[in-house]
């Protein structure tokens, strides 16, 4: 889903919300379009968005069959939005039906419902909710086919997230009438009939639609052929069989395109075309550059994440005035090429086709993970890309915690949670600072929660295998999660996903001799819905000799004291260096006054290993108790943990590099020790 757009939505519909920790506000206006007055106009047509109509009884009926496919056949042109022809749908029933129920917006005429070869005896219409009464009745656990015939014109009242469901403009600059879909999060009925039901994907669907020759026809799947008809028109006859779809995800795009196309290689998949239906040459000359990213992209993200989920069909771009981009299933719809929405639209293939969300509340699944798909693309194209990856993440925190308020001003987000509390509002659903830059800073903490690439995009593999076309909610993302991080992360979710707000870090620090004294007072934005937030910070102290020590330590209360042990002199303390953490603009002072007794502080004593330098086996002297040990490099990541015990005082090193590590010793009681060691 675009950003362009969802911004300038979520200006107007939802209220003020928060930023993330930067020294100072960043300056000036987001980039969300160069004319302030179509701003405006786009945010006064936002407020009349509409609702999911359908009654809960109609939906009720629906869920009585279990669709396996859907053909469309229908005719379109670039300059209208009139729609005429048919649509089968193929289901299997849950219960004996006597009627089936489906969804298409009221003012669509139905010249004939055709069930099983028989006509529909009667077809009932309450707004969208269509029910057809059968010529005979249908058992449970049976295939039937249902054959709608119906036209009409597609309303114009900016229902879907970032325009109508079908619609037809001419594209600036380039001057080309285009005709397009838009169905997220639940307008697919406004231009075919069908059920909205996130849960129940189609197997696989055919799109067939007939237009003037001079036309090509963008869709899911692979093109079958063109069929030359009479009147000097062709019908597109697209098929997609490689994974189930949600109806949101089937479209269409009509325009006198041109085709360009290159091919993604990546490692261990075949060769995937990239079909990019372009409104002309000067737009093609325009945007090559930025088209020729996408096989990177797909390659980076299939050795992230696994192979991209559609390899055996393609990918494809078609060109649309849309204002960003939508991601249909195999074929995004974009308006241009940037380097943040191409990437961006391409991770939903990933997160949101591949595995959509279960319910519009979990829209984060989607929107959050295409955000941080950026992140990672601004990561591995380091080189070429136009901005750092971390300025992007500072940036998202800064989204995070402020909200524009037009003139060049940023309104405190102090509340407002990644979950979507009202699955009616599209505003909320698609809120750009929650759904999409706050969700993408949650993704982040998730990584440093694990403090382990290797199982961040493990989980992230398994999260994909697992739920492959099919739908998922956020506990199942958090027991892949959890699998990997060994513990429980209800905390973490309580906090990020469903909680509201962020906290904020005062820091004071203080050394005498070889002590090092810390303590760290957490508040937090939103108290009344999140009162405190548990997590680990990273402390990197800086010492006079510029070397530095980086120590990764549990915030688990308001107001946490630790006493470090130390052999040089600290200079300065830096807290959350590298910006992992959501958070506030807190302060970090020394504060000559501070001095904590051992019932203060989490005490860190020093731990005696032999041998030290080691090779193999590393063994703890005196261990009294059980302890969970740890092993870090100099930037704080784990790279070893087990348990111990005096009876198994010893860490196999084996795995480990050559260098310098750190070793924390943490026992039940909340004593920690630390110890320095070189393994050769």
């Amino acid at each position: 889903m675009p950003r362009f757009y969802l911004l300038i939505l979520s200006m107007l519909l939802a209220g003020p919300s928060l930023r993330a920790q930067q020294p100072q506000p960043r300056p000036g206006v987001p980039n969300i379009g160069a004319d302030a007055a179509f701003s405006c106009a786009l945010a006064h047509e936002r407020a009349a968005l509409r609702q999911p109509t359908t009654t809960v009884r109609h939906r009720q009926k629906m869920d009585r069959y279990d669709v396996k496919y859907y053909k469309l056949d229908l005719a379109l042109e670039n300059n209208s939005r009139n729609v005429s022809g048919n649509v089968r749908m193929l289901a299997r029933t849950v219960q004996p039906l006597d009627s089936v129920a489906f969804e298409l917006y009221p003012t669509y005429t139905i010249d004939s419902v055709v069930v099983n070869g028989r006509r529909s005896p009667g077809v009932r219409r309450a707004g969208p909710d269509v029910t057809a009464a059968l010529p005979l009745g249908v058992a449970a656990n049976t295939l039937f086919s249902t054959l709608i015939y119906y036209r009409g014109t597609a309303p114009s009242g900016q229902s879907a997230a970032i325009g109508n469901a079908l619609s037809t403009n001419t594209a600036p600059t380039y001057g080309v009438n285009v005709t397009w879909s838009l169905s997220e999060p639940f307008s697919a009925h406004e231009w075919w009939p069908c059920k909205q039901v996130l849960t129940d994907k189609a197997d696989s669907v055919d799109v067939w639609v007939t237009t003037s020759s001079s036309n090509k026809v963008g869709s899911n799947g692979v093109l079958q052929r063109v069929t030359a008809l009479p009147g000097s028109k062709s019908r597109y006859e697209w098929k997609h069989r490689a994974k189930p779809i949600a109806y949101y995800l089937v479209s269409v795009a009509v325009a006198p395109y041109i085709e360009y196309v290159n091919y993604a290689n990546p490692t261990g998949g075949p060769q995937i075309p990239i079909v990019n239906y372009v409104y002309n040459q000067a737009a093609l000359n325009t945007f090559r550059t930025e088209i020729d990213r996408t096989p990177g992209f797909i390659e980076n993200f299939s050795s992230l994440i696994g192979l991209y989920p559609f390899a055996s069909e393609k990918y494809g771009h078609s060109m649309a005035p849309i204002g960003g981009g939508m991601e249909h299933q195999t074929m995004t719809t974009q308006d241009g090429f940037t380097f943040t929405l191409t990437a961006h639209e391409l991770f939903h293939q990933w997160f949101g086709d591949n595995v959509t969300c279960n319910s519009w509340e979990d829209i984060w699944l989607n929107e959050s993970f295409a955000s941080y798909g950026e992140y990672l693309s601004l990561n591995a194209f380091a080189a070429t890309a136009p901005r750092t990856a971390q300025d992007w993440m500072e940036e998202a925190q800064y989204y995070a915690r402020y909200r524009y308020a037009g003139g060049g001003q940023w309104t405190p987000m102090l509340g407002g949670s990644v979950r979507v509390p009202d699955t009616t509002n599209v505003g909320r659903i698609f809120d750009y600072y929650l759904t999409y830059k706050k969700g993408a800073t949650v993704v982040h903490m998730l990584r440093y929660l694990l403090n382990d690439d290797v199982k961040f995009f493990r989980a992230l593999r398994t999260y994909q295998a697992t739920y492959s076309g099919r739908t998922a909610r956020t506990i199942d993302l958090q027991r892949v999660f959890e699998t990997e991080a060994g513990r429980p992360l209800q905390y973490f979710f309580d906090q990020w996903f469903a909680g509201q707000g962020y906290p904020t870090f005062n820091v004071r620090w203080n050394q005498v001799g070889q002590n090092f004294y810390l303590r760290n007072t957490e508040t937090v934005s939103m108290g009344t819905a999140t009162p405190f937030f548990d997590t680990e910070l990273d402390y990197r102290l800086v010492f006079t000799d510029n070397t530095t020590q980086t120590l990764r330590l549990r915030q688990n209360q308001l107001v946490s004291s630790y006493s470090i042990p130390v052999t040089k002199t600290v200079l300065r303390l830096e807290v959350d260096p590298n910006q992992w953490i959501l958070k506030g603009d807190g302060t970090t002072v020394r504060d000559n006054s501070l001095v904590l007794s051992s019932r203060a502080a989490a005490a860190l004593t020093r731990l005696t290993v032999y041998p030290n330098p080691c090779r193999e086996t590393l063994l703890i002297a005196d261990l009294t108790t059980r302890a969970v040990a740890e092993v870090t490099d100099a930037t704080g990541r784990v790279l070893l943990r087990q348990n111990v015990s005096p009876l198994t005082a010893q860490l196999d090193t084996r795995r480990l590099a050559a260098g310098l590590y750190h070793l924390r010793l943490t026992a039940s009681d909340g004593a920690v020790s630390l110890a320095r060691f070189v393994r050769e």
